[in-house]
């Protein structure tokens, strides 16, 4: 259980980034569900903020928590998004996209005066690649950018739910999981997979985050992007 209380260290540590009157950014999985449960807590003590999830499972987990929610819609700019991450390097690069919802996780990222990742020692690396690059594609064009990739060098694998079907985001598309390796020019890489016609979102996030807050014990550590 470590690795959980890692995970709720670096949740905690960045409520300090989130200000009473904020459009705030949720994201989704283990590490960001502790901060938005936090978040809860910290509305029912009185904060005032409006919460734009980045998946349906954190929507219902803050609607559970109690934070009044908002949409694109209302809010093209976010003060503040706090989210987590499979993987960071020392340039602040990440992999995202475990958790399946790296296409609105990108999008509210986009929109967001501070993106602040939560990490447990574990997503701390020298280059990314070890964890599995996510992909989403559009389902007609699935075995056609399963071959581009796979010519790129890496071993692609169609993400699959626990029934053996396809694993279905949010937004109606697959994922493809990109085993590389090593990813030795993350800018270089996310510059071709973006020209691939059929790809939707790739799981690297370059130079988007502001700051990452990675526990290791009980010590939480900063890092900033230069």
């Amino acid at each position: 259980m470590a690795n959980d209380h890692e995970k709720e260290a670096a949740a905690r540590a960045s409520l300090r980034f989130v200000q009473d009157g904020n459009i705030v950014g949720l994201g989704t999985g283990s590490t960001a569900a502790h901060a938005v449960r936090l978040l809860g807590d910290r509305v029912r003590a009185g904060l005032k903020i409006r919460g734009i999830p980045t998946s349906t499972g954190t929507k219902d987990l803050a609607l559970a928590a109690g934070i009044p929610l908002a949409t694109l819609d209302e809010f093209q700019q976010l003060d503040v998004t706090i989210d987590g991450t499979d993987e960071f390097d020392p340039q602040l690069n990440l992999i995202k996209g475990g958790g399946g919802a790296l296409l609105r996780e990108k999008i509210i990222a986009s929109a967001s005066k501070q993106l602040v990742i939560i990490a447990d020692s574990s997503k701390q690396v020298a280059t990314l690649g070890k964890f599995p690059l996510p992909v989403e594609v559009i389902a007609f064009a699935e075995a056609l950018v399963a071959k581009k990739i796979s010519a790129l060098g890496a071993k692609v694998q169609r993400r699959n739910s626990a029934d053996g079907k396809a694993y279905i985001t949010d937004e109606g598309h697959h994922i493809l999981d990109c085993h590389f390796g090593t990813i030795a020019d993350p800018p270089a890489l996310a510059r071709i997979l973006e020209a691939m016609p059929g790809i939707v979102e790739h799981g690297l996030f370059i130079g988007m985050a502001s700051v990452v807050l990675i526990a290791k014990g009980d010590e939480v550590l900063e890092f900033r992007r230069k």
